[in-house]
């Protein structure tokens, strides 16, 4: 039986370090999977910025799970060379904030094009970033994501088989449903492959993100069959994605996730959205356990 263990993306509860601490402790969430802090993406620090984290972190009480890079959300034609650059710099940041696991993405495909004919350019960036990675003593973890080579089960099958041993999984339910992708049957084929989950719901009828348990993710039988089929411990990263926050629409493409946080559940500030989504969470994980 896996132990969950509860991380978050808190930029989505507040934009500074302490704010962000605060609403993990509030929440009872021990972990952080940094993405935006103090108004700055993960991508953008530098060495002492990871320190001066780090430092806040430790004395907050909380561990980081992994960073949430951005790293593969460009253009598969789109120059890659800059790109790796700030990669080995986010490599070294990962190892300074103690984390062994780096999020990574497989470069946005352009809609007039087809995928097979991006494979070999996407494999060999993919190939690139994770040895880099993997000779640091940190391990690529890929998110499937709309829009990018890998947004399909089968196409995120292909890559984790593909570089078995130099990429894990990051498993995101809402953002399969978002490509029309069936959650428990893609759970079972690429669980072997995952090294964490993203909670985050959504619905398929018009691709809107709602709290966990309100969608058509099936998060509480998903969480049960990783609790059943995995060993250890398993980091759940809490992605409420319920309301707008600071540096949101950087992170998506025109008629991404972004377009999509009009629902029927309203909240009036970050925190509370942030609150809301870590509860429905918590209540999902109670009655499973």
């Amino acid at each position: 039986m896996a132990e969950f263990i509860l991380s978050a993306f808190a930029d989505e509860g507040g934009e500074t370090a302490s704010e962000q601490i605060a609403v993990l402790r509030e929440n009872g969430i021990t972990h952080i999977e940094p993405r935006g802090v103090n108004g700055v993406n993960i991508s953008d620090f530098t060495a002492d910025m990871a320190k001066e984290l780090k430092k806040q972190l430790d004395g907050g009480g909380i561990g980081v799970s992994a960073i949430g890079s951005p790293f593969g959300k460009i253009g598969i034609h789109e120059d890659f060379k800059p790109h790796f650059e700030k990669f080995k710099q986010c490599v070294e940041n990962a190892c300074i904030l103690g984390t062994k696991n780096i999020r990574i993405f497989s470069f946005f495909i352009d809609k007039n094009e087809k995928y097979e004919d991006c494979r070999s350019e996407c494999f060999e960036r993919l190939d690139a970033m994770s040895s880099y990675a993997l000779k640091n003593g940190v391990m690529c973890c890929h998110e499937n994501e709309k829009g990018i080579w890998g947004d399909t089960d089968d196409r995120c099958l292909d890559i984790l088989k593909s570089f078995k041993g130099k990429i894990r999984g990051v498993f995101d339910p809402a953002n399969f449903i978002q490509c029309g992708v069936q959650v428990l049957p893609a759970f079972e084929k690429l669980s072997g492959f995952t090294e964490y989950l993203h909670i985050k719901d959504a619905l398929f009828s018009d691709g809107a993100v709602v709290p966990p348990g309100k969608g058509d993710g099936n998060i509480k039988e998903l969480l049960k069959r990783c609790g059943e089929e995995k060993d250890g411990s398993v980091f759940l990263t809490l992605e409420p994605h319920l309301i707008s926050f600071v540096g949101l629409e950087k992170l998506e493409q025109k008629g991404g996730i972004a377009d999509k946080l009009k629902n029927v559940y309203t909240y009036k500030t970050n925190k509370e959205a942030f609150s809301a989504a870590a509860g429905a969470l918590k209540e999902i994980l109670k009655e499973i356990q």
